[in-house]
């Protein structure tokens, strides 16, 4: 046990991930992960729901700093460079964790009930920067348009981060993709069709 993390709710998630990808996910109970972890089902549940929750516990942190991040923004600045920044703050807390995240890809991937849930929690990323972006005074279509964006940039960005062979940092790839978005945004990718590419 001794590569584990000190605290009970990091033990139970790399025992999980172990089994969920040795044993399967549908092979794995509670009890298993519990007793790979050296603690009690008991536990178990006052860190998690149930073994799916292992996959998805993370996003209400997620969720929380991305709000704390947008409140921090200036409100002098437009609605999307307030996103961008929150994004980008929110991608930093991925640090070190990459290879846990490609991990918990190839699970979900299984599995369409978790390939759902991760959809449940996109969704909810967007409407919590959406009534963020509200609360900030944006018209209902701004925030709608701008929260879209911001969460699709992420997500983007994250899956290019898994595969990136630089292994470049979220945070650097996300700021990337946002610039690649503003260009977009001022024309830039119509390029190839006035050339005939």
């Amino acid at each position: 046990m001794s590569r584990w993390e000190p605290n009970a709710r990091g033990r139970l998630e790399e025992a999980a991930y172990e089994l969920f990808l040795g044993r399967g996910y549908d092979q794995t109970t509670v009890a298993d992960i519990a007793k790979r972890a050296g603690l009690t089902e008991r536990t178990f549940f006052r860190h998690y729901a149930d073994k799916r929750e292992v996959l998805f516990g993370g996003a209400g942190a997620l969720h929380d700093e991305l709000l704390r991040a947008l409140d921090e923004v200036s409100p002098e600045l437009p609605p999307i460079e307030a996103v961008r920044i929150a994004v980008e703050t929110i991608s930093a807390l991925m640090h070190g964790r990459r290879q846990l995240a490609r991990e918990r890809r190839r699970i979900i991937a299984a599995h369409p009930d978790l390939q759902e849930r991760d959809l449940n929690k996109r969704s909810s990323l967007t409407g919590a920067l959406e009534a963020g972006l509200r609360r900030r005074g944006v018209a209902e279509s701004a925030a709608s348009l701008a929260a879209e964006m911001g969460i699709a940039v992420f997500y983007s960005g994250f899956d290019r981060w898994l595969d990136d062979p630089a292994e470049r940092e979220l945070t650097e790839i996300v700021h990337e993709r946002f610039d690649e978005l503003k260009a977009v945004a001022a024309g830039a990718g119509s390029r190839n069709n006035d050339t005939g590419r």
